[in-house]
């Protein structure tokens, strides 16, 4: 059953480092460039900061390629940095959480410059490495049709041994073995060094990959325009997984008061984040998924015959309710609208060319008063939006770089361009905007990544001095949250849909024995007849007089304390 715990009251905030603030000016964000930004974050009202990885890595896919666990890579500082930003987080009462990378590391760790040697070296099994095909031309095949993430074959081969190393995600990042009882001992002993050295516990990377169809057989899938099969399901939420997840945590975080989140991605099911995250389940405390991330708003536009983002506001109703409904009482949620690997929710949902204020603040007022953890993305604070690239070459994520020519054998430069400035990961690593000064005030030299050009509209700077910014409705929503009489409710109140079948407004009640909380948001950028009830007003994102019965303006969203039975 539930025991109520610190992170269930925690408003998280997910901080890209690369990206985030550049304290010596090289263009790369730094562990002392979040020192120097915990005051922001404090002043904001978060108590729970997750830092994306800054293992040493050589920076294949942005340090998820991780090439020594025990270490901070160069560019973002030393592992004193590390310690004197955890020591200063907790001075101010904000937890620290990292990624933790279970499934893989770079191709340059030093285990698997062992394992690759030679066939019957100590940490061979360290990896998956298996003996190509032959076809009847002699030519050298995989040794199965399975696809991986970043396209093409799940499998890479090696001159070294004459074998094929498993890799879900870039050549660069081989799969660990977790079949291996040494190899999972070695990944404890990680997360037991940072534990240790005082962390408050983990975001665990792609953890529903750790388990392997270890018969290796080919996908009965029909194959796409990579040759490759797309079955997940070889290596993704696989039973097996879960004993792995359950040693885990009896080895290691039943010992610590830590909080942990697992990624689980899209398309898993109630089942399986009940095994992630269920409160008796012996495995983390919340688990990702990515079900409301995208394809919840992409439609063709007969006219244009491009994609354009319109909400099906039902199907988000739906799949929040599916997951909120189907943990009540048994397990705990994290909430978010994106990560680091997705577009930017007001982009996505909202609309930031018209109703910048309005709808950032109305999707802010969602994500803060949900059930469950929230985590707010850096920059989603103050409605950082896409990028406004206008050449392919300032698109840095490694699958554009792999993709893009694929991609333009099948289409226009123009409608290539248009998908990736919707869908690419770089939408949310650009960096954040902290001023109108040159590069946003994120470095006095050009940015690793491309700034987009809205910064000196879009602003940290600018919005704490406007009274009615994004930035201050989440702080007024934060301290709503964590703060105010409408904690208890807000955090661990009951959830009910309201009008589950309207198809513009996201409406529904937070409630627990004294109070009942109804909050409505339209998602439209039209007025929208909705009703609105008798009651409170605790939060609205328009300064204007509210009568029962109003009709809903663009992208309003209206907190009302009912009056309870």
């Amino acid at each position: 059953c539930m025991k109520r715990k610190w992170w269930m009251s925690a408003v998280g905030y997910q901080i890209y480092p690369r990206t985030y603030f550049d304290s010596n000016n090289d263009g790369i964000g730094d562990l002392k460039g979040i020192i120097q930004k915990l005051d922001y974050i404090h002043e904001l009202g978060v108590n729970l900061i997750w830092i994306g990885p800054f293992y040493k890595s050589p920076m294949d896919d942005n340090g998820y390629d991780v090439s020594d666990f025990f270490d901070v890579d160069p560019v973002f500082g030393t592992l004193d940095d590390a310690r004197q930003l955890i020591a200063e987080a907790h001075k101010r009462d904000i937890k620290v959480v990292l990624d933790l990378v279970l499934n893989h590391t770079s191709d340059e760790h030093a285990w698997f410059m062992e394992s690759r040697s030679s066939v019957d070296n100590p940490k061979r099994d360290y990896y998956i490495w298996q003996k190509g095909k032959v076809d009847q031309d002699g030519t050298l095949l995989p040794p199965n049709n399975w696809g991986s993430f970043f396209e093409g074959s799940a499998w890479n081969y090696d001159e070294q041994t004459n074998e094929y190393y498993m890799k879900i995600f870039s050549n660069k990042m081989p799969d660990l073995n977790w079949d291996n009882p040494k190899l999972r001992e070695e990944m404890y002993h990680v997360a037991r060094y940072w534990l240790d050295l005082g962390v408050d516990g983990f975001r665990v990377d792609a953890i529903a990959h750790l388990a392997r169809d270890l018969s290796f057989e080919d996908s009965p899938l029909p194959l796409t325009i990579h040759g490759v099969a797309p079955d997940w399901s070889k290596f993704s939420n696989r039973p097996e997984l879960f004993t792995y997840i359950n040693e885990f945590h009896d080895k290691v975080l039943s010992q610590y008061d830590c909080m942990t989140v697992g990624e689980v991605g899209g398309g898993a099911k109630l089942e399986a984040g009940l095994g992630y995250a269920a409160y008796d389940a012996r495995a983390f405390n919340m688990a990702f998924n990515f079900d409301h991330c995208w394809e919840v708003n992409r439609v063709l536009d007969p006219e244009t015959n491009k994609m354009k983002n319109v909400t099906r506001v039902k199907d988000l109703k739906r799949i929040f309710n599916y997951w909120i409904e189907g943990m009540n009482q048994k397990g705990w949620l994290p909430q978010y609208w994106l990560n680091h690997d997705h577009p930017r929710v007001i982009s996505q949902y909202g609309d930031p060319v018209h109703y910048h204020r309005e709808s950032g603040s109305m999707l802010g007022s969602v994500l803060l008063t949900l059930p469950g953890t929230p985590f707010i993305y850096n920059g989603e604070e103050i409605g950082m939006t896409n990028v406004d690239y206008t050449d392919v070459n300032d698109f840095n994520d490694v699958w554009v770089k792999n993709n893009v020519k694929k991609l333009l054998e099948h289409d226009t430069m123009e409608n290539v361009m248009d998908q990736l400035r919707r869908t690419s990961r770089d939408n949310a690593r650009t960096p954040m905007q902290w001023s109108s000064a040159p590069y946003a005030g994120f470095s006095k030299v050009k940015p690793v990544q491309k700034e987009i050009s809205n910064y000196t509209e879009i602003n940290v700077e600018k919005q704490l001095s406007e009274s009615n910014s994004i930035l201050k409705a989440y702080q007024k929503l934060i301290h709503l949250r964590r703060f105010s009489e409408y904690s208890d409710v807000l955090v661990f109140g009951q959830f009910e849909l309201v009008q589950a079948e309207h198809e513009d407004v996201f409406a529904y009640d937070r409630y627990n024995e004294n109070k009942r909380v109804r909050i409505i948001a339209n998602f439209r950028p039209f007025t929208v007849k909705f009703d609105t009830p008798e009651g409170k007003i605790i939060f609205t994102n328009y300064e204007r007089d509210y009568s029962v019965g109003l009709e809903l303006k663009p992208f309003e969203v209206i907190i009302i304390e009912l009056k309870h039975d």
